[in-house]
């Protein structure tokens, strides 16, 4: 028979990995279907080819096909302003993990 200090040893080892897990982040598979009505801001720029912005000047890149773990990398660093770009700092900060998730599995599907 367990002691009272070993049983209330384990409550509490139970109740902090029950804690951990409850507090980590949900990782939403994401909705292609919702994705497309959801990246049409998205498309304004990086669905035109050969797009080149006018200030300052750069070619907006297709994104069309690419990586969908690298397209949710890449919005999330954006949201947290992590990694710089104006314009694609203040889109992807209006974007929950769902959008971010759903806009990634879409641009993902569509071919190159």
């Amino acid at each position: 028979m367990k002691s009272l200090m070993q049983r209330l040893a384990m409550g509490a080892t139970c109740s902090m990995a029950l804690a951990l897990t409850l507090s980590a982040p949900v990782s939403a598979a994401g909705d292609p279907v919702e994705g497309a009505k959801k990246a049409y801001t998205c498309l304004g720029c990086h669905g035109v080819e050969h797009y080149v912005n006018a200030y300052p000047t750069y070619k907006v890149p297709r994104i069309a096909g690419q990586h969908e773990a690298y397209l949710v990398a890449a919005l999330q660093a954006y949201r947290a302003k992590t990694r710089h770009h104006p314009t694609m700092q203040a889109n992807a900060g209006l974007l929950s993990d769902q959008d971010i998730a759903d806009i990634s599995a879409y641009l993902a599907s569509q071919g190159k």
